[in-house]
């Protein structure tokens, strides 16, 4: 009998981190836009759709939704989890919009520190925005503020050297109002939030982790698959301990800081 393909990372993705990370984290940024039946709503830099899926509770069905992101294998995952969502590939930096449509809420949620151009989409996010409608954006602040990351990154380099870790490489929040005003938003302002998150599958966190930061390392570029496997399996042997420090009854535990920020069209 033939074995079942391997899942792709967007489905890990899904399945390890959606609901133990990223569903908090998208309950609190559709709580400060609070949308409305009969309401416009885009979600930038979407994934797997966490943030329009849990705004779509409150709009319910037939709501006007659409979700774009870059990655095909992202959107896959989506419409799985809600066909009745309009998912869109496109490029944050020239949002694949029909001519003149526009939105009542815009949210982005942990995208803006990976585009390679922000001012430029962030102006597509105005263009996007009806006028006087909101926008809400979320970005997680430095890692050196969030003992249990720190300390992982700080494994990893040991093998690999510096890692640039970009999922914190835009956690101020000064240059993240600045952009949004440069860009036309009104009203901007901005918070520090803090959540606790509990994940059941500690191992499937340490894994995941360590994945993202052998690819964000310098090292990995010039390793071959097999030699960049073995470097993953060390990093996550040897996070083991850090995250037994976190572990209690209930599974891995630790807070996350990020910046989010509000603004008007």
């Amino acid at each position: 009998m033939a074995s079942s393909p391997a899942p792709t990372f967007a489905e890990m993705y899904e399945h390890s981190l959606v609901g133990p990370l990223f569903r908090p984290w998208a309950e609190l940024l559709v709580g400060q836009v609070d949308p409305a039946a009969g309401e416009r709503f885009l979600d930038v830099a979407c994934g797997t759709g966490i943030v329009a899926r849990v705004a779509k509770e409150s709009l319910g069905s037939g709501a006007n939704m659409v979700g774009v992101d870059l990655n095909p294998l992202m959107l896959d995952v989506a419409r799985k989890a809600a066909a009745d969502i309009d998912w869109r590939q496109g490029d944050a930096g020239s949002l694949p919009l029909v001519a003149g449509e526009q939105f009542d809420v815009v949210v982005c949620q942990q995208g803006l520190q990976f585009f390679p151009d922000r001012p430029r989409a962030v102006r597509e996010m105005r263009r996007a925005l009806a006028q006087g409608g909101r926008l809400a954006a979320s970005t997680w602040r430095p890692d050196e503020e969030m003992p249990l990351l720190i300390a992982l990154r700080r494994v990893a380099e040991r093998r690999l050297g510096a890692i640039v870790d970009r999922r914190h490489a835009f956690g101020l929040t000064e240059p993240l109002e600045a952009l949004l005003r440069e860009a036309g938003f009104q009203d901007v302002s901005s918070t520090t939030q803090v959540c606790r998150l509990r994940f059941s599958d500690g191992p499937a966190f340490i894994r995941m982790n360590a994945l993202a930061l052998v690819g964000m390392s310098a090292a990995s570029k010039t390793m071959g698959d097999d030699e960049r496997e073995q470097v993953l399996a060390a990093v996550v042997s040897d996070s083991e301990a850090i995250a037994l420090e976190n572990t209690g009854e209930g599974g891995l535990a630790f807070e996350l800081l990020a910046n989010v920020v509000t603004g008007r069209g």
